[in-house]
């Protein structure tokens, strides 16, 4: 099956290269951040985030394929949304200099994420689980992003 993958494919590329345009590691403002000892290294983000977006879209056209064209509608709208808020992320954090606004973002991320798990449960465990890692590290985020905010003053 997957007929849904190049449309998925398609979504999440266009979201990591508009969440990549508002993301600027190097900006004077990012490097002089606080940040805590346990965050990942810069070189690990890259990979980290090409993995989660295949499995992102692996995970959204295995559901569309399983689902009615009811539900499908649905699962679409609430797979837009997530990768809105997946880059709405980026803008927040490193454009608008917002980590506090961002960390209450980040919370509607997580809420949607899971909603998707759990639409994507409904109808095939493997789509799922392939949401599993994705949950997990927008969660890691959250606690890196709560740890920026709290100790950095602006």
């Amino acid at each position: 099956m997957n007929r849904y993958l190049p449309r998925t494919a398609a979504a999440v590329f266009a979201t990591a290269v508009v969440g990549g345009l508002g993301t600027n590691v190097r900006s004077a403002w990012y490097v002089e951040l606080a940040k805590p000892s346990w965050q990942p290294p810069g070189w690990a983000f890259g990979p980290a985030w090409t993995t989660l977006y295949a499995l992102i879209a692996a995970s959204g056209a295995r559901t569309l394929d399983w689902m009615s064209p009811e539900e499908r509608r649905g699962y679409a709208t609430a797979l837009g949304v997530n990768l809105a808020l997946n880059t709405g992320w980026s803008w927040l954090f490193f454009t608008a200099r917002r980590p506090g606004l961002a960390m209450v973002e980040l919370l509607a991320l997580e809420a949607s994420t899971l909603d998707l798990a759990r639409r994507s449960a409904a109808v095939d465990g493997t789509a799922a689980a392939l949401l599993a890692p994705y949950a997990g590290w927008v969660g890691f985020a959250g606690a890196l992003n709560a740890w920026i905010a709290r100790h950095n003053r602006w």
